[in-house]
């Protein structure tokens, strides 16, 4: 059994394998998240269990192995040889966009009129993709406030999409307040980095 924690990860049977095996079994190999963050999988078996928690980092098991998994480190660019088929059919990597606000609403700043070109170009080249837009604000304002103000702008974001035909049952629009600085600062800051709209085309 195999329990995921924030992983990223690939796993194959050897009957559907990554590559082939020589007896029946499970291989598991961790891959890195696509922004760095880090993250990890617990592989589970009758005989015990294994955390991988390093990129590329690889576990095995026969098949009716009585003992826990074998890990070792897989080496990136063989795997990616030996398996060109199954890497070849991941998803597009996602794309991220900032936009801007000007201060106290959702008006869209003028410089990022051009980035909002380019979102809307990718979202629309996306078939079958799904976007989350996450609106911010800065510390001015009470946090009940910048709630529904953050929501404001990621729906304003949101809504653009729609009209450009893009599915609405495809875009989350969340507002996140100023719980998520991009610009560290304290209370009552007015401070243009933090008013921002972020979108994840994927």
């Amino acid at each position: 059994m195999i329990n995921r924690r924030l992983g990223h990860c690939l796993i194959t049977a050897c009957a559907v394998s990554l590559a082939a095996c020589s007896s029946p079994g499970t291989r598991v190999v961790l891959l890195p998240q696509e922004d760095g963050t880090p993250s990890a999988v617990v592989v589970q078996t009758k005989g015990g269990d294994k955390t991988l928690a390093q990129p590329y980092a690889r576990a095995q098991a026969a098949g009716g192995a009585s003992g826990p998994p074998v890990v070792d480190q897989a080496d990136p660019a063989n795997l990616r040889k030996a398996n060109s088929t199954l890497f070849d059919m991941a998803p597009p990597k996602a794309q991220r966009y900032t936009l801007y606000f000007e201060v106290g609403g959702s008006t869209l700043a003028a410089a990022s009129q051009q980035n909002l070109e380019h979102l809307l170009t990718a979202a629309g080249a996306r078939n079958g993709g799904d976007i989350l837009v996450s609106g911010h604000t800065d510390t001015t304002g009470s946090p009940p406030q910048n709630d529904v103000l953050s929501l404001q702008r990621a729906s304003q974001v949101r809504d653009m999409l729609v009209e450009r035909g893009f599915p609405a049952k495809r875009i989350e629009a969340v507002g996140r307040g100023s719980r998520e600085l991009a610009m560290p600062t304290g209370p009552n800051v007015d401070e243009p980095l933090n008013r921002r709209v972020t979108v994840v085309v994927r």
